[in-house]
This record gives structure tokens, sequence and C-alpha cells, in this order.
């Protein structure tokens, strides 16, 4: 079971693409990074689980997995890891999907419509 709010990958997502689109030094990075730190162990070991099923390297299925793995193997801040990551936006992304969540409806928990 995920440990993070599907809200908060997308947030995620979204920094990761505005930073993957933005200029160098105008804080995106900085911002993003500043996020994933804040997060809780549990959440860290979620998202990076969710990156892993979005890049194959585990099924869906694999989830508890993953997580268990992504605690166990965590030697580096999460938020450098997954900013390693080049593809790291779609890889969330793909893992979601996988996960039968869909970006869109994690995104409305952001911005909910009125």
């Amino acid at each position: 079971m995920l440990t993070i709010s599907p809200a908060k990958i997308a947030h995620v997502i979204i920094r990761a693409r505005k930073f993957d689109a933005d200029v160098p030094g105008s804080g995106q990075a900085r911002e993003l990074r500043a996020f994933i730190a804040a997060l809780n162990e549990d959440e860290k070991a979620s998202l990076t689980a969710v990156m892993w099923i979005g890049r194959d390297t585990y099924d869906a299925s694999e989830l508890e997995e993953a997580i268990a793995t992504a605690k166990a193997e965590a030697t580096a801040p999460t938020e450098d890891y997954l900013l390693g990551n080049p593809m790291l936006a779609d890889h969330l992304e793909d893992g979601l999907n996988a996960l039968g969540i869909s970006l869109e409806e994690a995104e409305e928990d952001i911005y909910p419509t009125v």
C-alpha cells in the first residue's frame, strides 16, 4: 500500500517537469529537492517504489517488495537519487498508471475545481 498520497506524487511530477524545462539556477531544483526532503521515510520509499514501477524495475503487483527494497537500500538522500533520474516525471506518471491511479485525478487533489 502506498504511504504517500497520489496528490504528493502529482506535485513531484509537476515540479520535475518544470525543473526539466526550466533555466538552470531558477530555483526549480531547490524547491523540488526541498519538497522531497521534507517527506517522511515511508513517503520517500513509496515515491521511489512508484518510480521503479514506472521504469519497469518492479511490476505493480510487487509494490510492497519495491517499498521494502527502497527502505533497505536507501543510502543516499532520496532527493539526490530521484533527481539523478532524467526521466523522473515520466517514470512516476507511468508508475501511477500501472497502479491504476490517473495523474489527472491526482492533480485534482492539488488544484480542486470550484
